[in-house]
């Protein structure tokens, strides 16, 4: 038989807010504390609200998968919680479509009461995020304990919630909120979009990878190696530069490896925006391949066969001599903190190699590691994503290479 009332703990993190992220929920019986259901995800980079929103949420759907008619919300996120009954705005524009996503999951209960809980009851849920933090960030999770038995669970300390009518006018704001354009336009008759608003101006950033070198031709592996670009290189870098230039009038700065190869790729860009700086950041560098560096694929399949195997398999394994995908992450992450840091709202192109842009995407898209070795991205190719303030990502396009046909 399916539970009337169930209670729903859920809670969500991120390492640096941003950062590596992730959510837990729990769904109990509230008379036996019987665990009926667990959820947990890593999300990839977020904020602490985003991805306590995002616990809500899971926990909310495994209660409509149970067929649960009536649910107790317990979070430790207050925010939360003020948000969910009304009483506090959603100022952030990243907020407002998971909660209008909260909502419409609200709606379909005949009750829905939210708590506020301390983190020292929300263990299980806690525990829960942690563990999809630990996978966010590339570690491996810590085993868990054998599933707690069944408990009589305490009642929360209750915040006084709306009365019903209060909590679907609650529920009717939130999603009018998350609708309502600056246009003025009925939120009844406003197409649904994710988009924040227009007054919360994102940070863009145009990654391009470096023109072609010889090595780039040769499909040699070609990491700190100071290859210049081939001439058909150049010449992708030049027409690089235009497609930028006619993608974003107004650049703040360039910012490149300090590697020959994307430097003349990145004076090539700022030439054809005008007097836009050139800066350089040894974050951007590409991986370090160590004793492979130079050699092809297949010269390194047949002398290093289990190492290559073990680097395939694994971020976290360096080639002999190198550094680890896990490495370059920490450094791809940190530049794009402190780009959004010195240019907040504004657009900066960066230029890099296939490693550090595949590892920002891969976060952009809160992807798995699959996502490496299944993306390609061609020399000169572009990609743009939208940072906004509250952690809000967009990936806008993945390898436009448009601008290199015919050369």
């Amino acid at each position: 038989m399916a539970p009337r009332v169930v209670v729903v703990e859920a809670d969500g993190g991120s390492r640096g807010n941003p950062g590596p992220a992730g959510y837990g929920a729990v769904v109990r019986d509230p008379e036996t504390g019987e665990v009926l259901a667990e959820r947990s995800e890593s999300i990839g980079v977020a904020t602490n609200n985003i991805a306590e929103y995002r616990g809500l949420i899971a926990g909310l759907e495994a209660a409509a998968e149970l067929g649960a008619s009536e649910v107790e919300a317990r979070l430790d996120s207050k925010l939360v919680v003020e948000q969910m009954c009304g009483r506090w705005q959603i100022k952030h524009p990243g907020l407002r479509p998971l909660a209008a996503q909260a909502a419409g999951l609200v709606a379909r209960f005949a009750a829905v009461r939210f708590s506020w809980i301390p983190r020292e009851r929300n263990r299980h849920a806690d525990a829960l995020a942690n563990a999809a933090m630990d996978v966010a960030a590339g570690k491996a999770p810590a085993a868990r304990a054998a599933v707690e038995p069944p408990r009589v669970v305490e009642p929360p300390r209750q915040v006084a919630g709306p009365d019903p009518a209060a909590q679907a006018q609650a529920r009717e704001a939130v999603v009018r909120a998350a609708t309502e354009r600056t246009t003025g336009t009925d939120p009844a008759t406003a197409p649904a979009s994710w988009e924040p608003r227009p007054s919360f101006t994102a940070t863009r950033l145009i990654l391009v990878r470096h023109g072609e070198t010889e090595y780039t031709e040769q499909r040699r592996y070609s990491g700190r190696g100071d290859v210049p670009l081939s001439e058909r290189g150049r010449a992708q870098a030049r027409a690089t530069g235009a497609r930028v230039a006619a993608l974003a009038p107004a650049v703040a700065a360039v910012v490149s490896s300090p590697l020959a190869r994307c430097t003349a790729t990145a004076e090539a860009i700022a030439g054809a925006l005008g007097d836009v700086p050139v800066r350089r950041d040894d974050d951007l560098i590409e991986c370090d391949f160590g004793a492979w560096e130079g050699r092809t694929f297949a010269e390194v399949r047949e002398r290093w066969a289990g190492e290559m195997d073990a680097w395939l398999a694994s971020t976290r394994v360096a080639p002999p001599d190198g550094e680890s995908f896990a490495e370059v992450a920490e450094r791809s992450r940190r530049a794009v903190a402190g780009l959004r840091e010195a240019y907040p709202g504004e657009t900066v192109v960066v230029v890099s190699h296939v490693s550090p842009i595949k590892l920002m995407l891969r976060d952009a898209l809160a992807a798995g590691d699959g996502l490496l070795h299944r993306l390609f991205l061609d020399a000169a190719g572009i990609s743009v994503v939208d940072l906004w303030p509250d952690g809000g990502v967009a990936v806008r396009s993945v390898n436009d290479t448009a601008h290199l046909t015919g050369l």
